[in-house]
């Protein structure tokens, strides 16, 4: 990567942090003009600007609606440089199924790991909030493969992320999928007791377990099972 190259990235990241939604937008027209990669300007600029806003979030700097300013920018800048990208095999992303379990309503933590997670590249369906076991089965058939995120903040609820899992065994979708659960009464001894693939504590983790899941989907690798 060139100087001028990881100038322009720094750029992009910094703006979206800053909350810079014409700044961002002036760099990602300057990454077209300067005939640099839009892919890399999305995955290694705008997505770890995003990053970077994450961990301040989980850090307490910033709250709710500096993420979704963050994220406004960051959309903005990334409808510049999508026209421009030419898909490629590796480029092809990894499709996250996200929603808070049945029973709960409670979906901030899950809003923000949603918009995290499209940062990173990956294709998200939401399938939102007080989710059922089958909505979830439902959603996985139609995928195919991909990774499945649950959520909850009630510990009353935690019981149907295993049985959302359960469900995803009997309808022989469970080795097609990665399943990561996330929320504060969850730990990574309760998602190995359910047979989850991991816990993310806060957003970063979820997106860091996430990608190593992906790594394994994109790589035709079996996902090992916990235990």
């Amino acid at each position: 990567m060139t100087p001028h190259t990881d100038d322009m990235l720094k750029r992009l990241a910094q703006a979206v942090v800053d909350m810079d939604e014409e700044g961002a937008v002036a760099a990602a027209h300057r990454v077209i003009e300067q005939g640099l990669d839009p892919y890399v300007a999305i995955t290694e600029g705008l997505s770890r600007g995003m990053l970077e806003v994450g961990d301040l979030y989980d850090r307490g700097v910033y709250f709710v609606p500096e993420i979704l300013i963050c994220s406004d920018a960051m959309t903005s800048a990334i409808e510049v440089l999508k026209p421009h990208i030419t898909t490629a095999p590796e480029h092809k992303p990894v499709t996250v199924i996200l929603g808070v379990v049945e029973g709960d309503i409670h979906d901030i933590g899950k809003n923000i790991v949603k918009i995290m997670l499209e940062a990173a590249g990956f294709e998200v369906q939401d399938l939102g909030r007080d989710v059922p076991a089958e909505a979830f089965v439902a959603a996985a058939r139609d995928a195919g493969s991909g990774i499945v995120g649950l959520s909850t903040l009630m510990s009353t609820t935690m019981k149907n992320m295993g049985k959302t899992i359960q469900a995803l065994t009997e309808a022989g979708l469970r080795e097609k999928f990665g399943v990561m659960i996330g929320g504060c009464p969850a730990s990574a001894a309760f998602a190995k007791q359910i047979g989850a693939d991991g816990y993310g504590q806060n957003a970063q983790q979820a997106i860091a377990l996430a990608e190593r899941l992906a790594a394994r989907s994109t790589a035709e690798e079996p996902i090992p099972r916990p235990g």
